[in-house]
C-alpha cells in the first residue's frame, strides 16, 4: 500500500472519502469491495486521532440500556461478534467484573440489565472459534471475586457480576487493515493529504482541492459524491467550505486514558463513579485506565493531556478504588481522545447519545453531491459504512455488488482457531511471537519472510515485543511516513510509553535506511515524535513518567 496521489489526480471518482479515522476507513472498504471508484485521504495519518485514543474496546454498550438505547445495544452486539470473526486476531473476548459495595437494589437492576444484555446477545456464540464464544453472566460472591481480583478486597464490597465483552489488541491496526483491504480491491489511498476546498458547481459538489504535506503542492480530486467523515472536525470543516455554520453540530467529549503497571489480574473491572463510571482494562500486561468524559469547546487541534488532568483522573480513581493507591509516577503512557457526539441536546456529554448521523446536504443546504458522517462509534462503524455506501451507491446510480464487509475476513483475519494459528507460529527465532500473532494474524508470514535474507532484522526492538523487521515493513508495505507512524501506530512500539533513546535511533536509523532519510530528517522525526510522551504544556525535555525520554 503506497500513497496513491498520481491516481487522485486521474479521473473521476465515485466516492471521495475525507476522514481516515475507523468510519472513513470502513466505508472506503465497503465502497471498493463492491466495485465502487473510491478513493480516501487524511490530513494527518490514519486512525491518528479519536479512532487510537480511545479505551480500545469492541462492546455492546452496556450502559446504554438505561437511556433505553436498545437498538443501538443490539446494533453494537452484532457488530461485537462480526469483528470478533472477520479480525480474530485483533479482537478477543475480555472477561469483565462489575464490583458492587452496600449495594441495596443496584443488584436486582444490575441483574435485570445484564439478562438483558444476555438477552441482546443472543449470537454471541454464533461462531466457530470457541475461543471467540462469549458466556452469560453471572454473579461472585465476596470470597470468589476477591480470589479472582484481590484488588477489590476493601469495606462494603459484597460481590461483583462477571459478563464478558471484547477488547481490540490494536485500535490502529484495525483500522489500517480495513485500508489495506480497500487498497488491494482499488480504492486509491493517502495520509497527509489535507482538503482545502470543496469544488462547487452549479450547487453541485465535484470533488475537493487539497493539499500535500509533503511535496507541498495542491491539486483536485473529483468524484461523484463527496463524503466528510473526519471526526471532531467535521462540523468546522463544513462550515468553512460551504461559508455558512454547518446545519448539523457535534458536541465534543474529551477523554483521558493512562497506561499503569498491571493492576488486576486478568479482570477488566467497570466501577461505578458518581455518575458514571471507570474502566481498569488489562491491556498487553499493562493496566490501561479510562475514561474521563468532559466538554471540549478548543480546537480540536489541540486536545491533549495535562498534569492537571492527570492528577485529577487518578484522584477520582483512588477515591473509587482504593487499593490501586495510585501515584503520578505510575504513569507510563497517557493520551487523550475527543469523542465527536451528536449535539441532541443532551445537558451534559456523558448523557448524550453514541448513535451516528448521516447528513445528506442536498436536502438541508441545496448542495447535491455532498455527504457528512457525525457521530458513531468504534464498535458500530463497519455498520455505519455499511449505510452510507448504500447512500452513495443510490446517489451514483452506479451497479453494485451486496455488501460483503460482515462475511469477508481482514487481510490478517483468515484465521480458523485463534490459539492453534498463534501456538503454529512460534519459532525459536522471535520470542514475542504472539505479540506479532496479534499485531499481524495471517500477514505475519509476510513480515517474517524479511529475515530470511537478514536475520538481523528478526532481533527484538525495546521491551515491547516487536522486532526490526516491522519498520521494515511498517514504510515498505503500510505507507508509514513518519517515525511517529511507525512507532506509535504501525508497532507496538510506542504504544506502552516513551521508547528509550536508544531504541528511537534504532529504529529511526532502520526507516531512514527505508525511506531515504538524510541524517538531519532522521534527527528532526525524533523530535517531533516528543510532544506525544510529555504533558500539555510541559518542556519537550521533560521526562514522561517513563523516565526514559530525556
Amino acid at each position: 500500500m503506497r500513497r496513491a496521489l498520481s491516481c487522485l489526480s486521474d479521473g473521476t471518482f465515485d466516492l471521495l472519502v475525507i476522514g481516515g479515522g475507523v468510519t472513513g476507513c470502513c466505508i472506503a472498504r465497503d465502497a471498493a469491495l463492491r466495485g465502487l471508484r473510491v478513493a480516501l485521504i487524511d490530513k494527518r495519518d490514519f486512525a491518528s486521532a479519536t479512532s487510537a485514543h480511545n479505551s480500545k474496546l469492541i462492546h455492546g454498550g452496556l450502559r446504554y440500556l438505561r437511556n433505553f438505547e436498545l437498538g443501538l445495544v443490539r446494533e453494537s452486539l452484532r457488530e461485537r461478534r462480526i469483528w470478533q470473526r472477520i479480525a480474530p486476531h485483533l479482537v478477543h473476548p475480555l472477561p469483565f467484573l462489575v464490583p458492587l459495595f452496600n449495594a441495596g437494589l443496584d443488584r436486582a437492576m444490575l441483574t435485570a440489565g445484564l439478562t438483558l444484555y444476555d438477552l441482546l446477545s443472543y449470537d454471541r456464540g454464533w461462531l466457530d472459534d470457541p475461543y471467540q464464544q462469549l458466556p452469560g453472566h453471572s454473579w461472585l460472591n465476596k470470597r470468589d471475586a476477591v480470589a479472582r481480583e484481590p484488588v477489590l478486597d476493601s469495606p462494603g464490597f459484597e460481590g461483583a457480576f462477571l459478563y464478558y465483552d471484547a477488547q481490540m489488541y490494536s485500535p490502529e491496526r484495525l483500522a489500517l487493515e480495513c485500508l489495506i483491504d480497500a487498497d488491494a480491491r482499488g480504492a486509491a489511498v493517502a495520509n497527509y493529504v489535507e482538503a482545502e476546498t470543496l469544488l462547487l458547481r452549479d450547487g453541485h459538489v465535484t470533488g475537493c482541492t487539497v493539499h500535500d504535506g509533503f511535496t507541498q503542492t495542491a491539486f483536485d480530486i473529483r468524484a461523484k459524491q463527496t463524503l466528510i467523515v473526519a471526526g471532531p472536525w467535521t462540523d468546522f470543516f463544513l462550515g468553512r467550505a460551504l461559508g455558512k455554520p454547518a446545519s448539523h453540530k457535534l458536541k465534543r467529549s474529551k477523554g483521558i486514558h493512562a497506561i499503569v503497571p498491571a493492576i488486576t489480574r486478568r479482570f477488566a473491572l467497570t466501577v461505578a463513579a458518581g455518575d458514571g463510571h471507570l474502566f481498569i482494562l488489562p491491556w498487553r500486561g499493562r493496566t490501561l485506565l479510562g475514561t474521563t468524559d468532559t466538554a471540549f469547546a478548543g480546537n480540536p487541534d489541540d486536545v491533549g493531556v495535562s498534569e492537571r488532568d492527570l492528577d485529577d483522573f487518578f484522584s477520582f480513581i483512588n477515591e473509587y478504588l482504593p487499593n490501586a493507591d495510585l501515584q503520578r509516577e505510575d504513569a507510563e503512557h497517557f493520551y487523550a481522545g475527543l469523542r465527536p457526539l451528536v449535539d441532541d441536546g443532551s445537558k451534559d456529554t456523558y448523557g448524550a447519545s453514541r448513535r451516528a448521523e448521516i447528513v445528506d446536504h442536498s436536502k438541508d443546504d441545496g448542495i447535491q453531491g455532498l455527504i457528512s458522517v457525525l457521530g458513531g462509534k468504534w464498535t458500530t462503524s463497519r455498520d455505519l459504512a455499511e449505510k452510507t455506501v448504500d447512500i452513495v451507491a443510490a446517489r451514483t446510480g452506479a451497479p453494485v455488488a451486496a455488501c460483503s464487509t460482515a462475511t469477508v475476513h481482514l487481510p490478517g483475519g483468515a484465521i480458523d482457531r485463534f490459539l492453534e494459528f498463534e501456538n503454529a507460529q512460534a519459532t525459536d527465532k522471535v520470542a514475542a511471537i504472539g505479540h506479532l500473532a496479534r499485531l499481524y494474524g495471517a500477514m505475519l508470514p509476510r513480515v517474517l519472510s524479511l529475515g530470511q535474507q537478514q536475520p538481523e532484522l528478526l532481533r527484538g526492538v525495546g521491551t515491547t515485543g516487536d522486532i526490526a523487521a516491522q519498520a521494515i515493513h511498517a514504510v515498505r508495505e503500510e505507507m508509514a511516513m513518519t517515525l511517529a507512524d511507525v512507532v506509535l501506530r504501525r508497532t507496538g512500539i510506542g504504544q506502552l510509553g516513551a521508547p528509550t533513546p536508544a531504541v528511537l535511533d534504532d529504529v529511526s536509523k532502520l526507516v531512514a535506511a527505508e525511506a531515504g532519510w538524510d541524517e538531519t530528517r532522521r534527527l528532526a522525526e525524533i523530535e517531533a515524535l516528543r510532544p506525544a510522551f510529555a504533558t500539555q504544556g510541559a518542556p519537550l525535555a521533560q521526562k514522561a513518567q517513563s523516565g526514559v525520554m530525556v
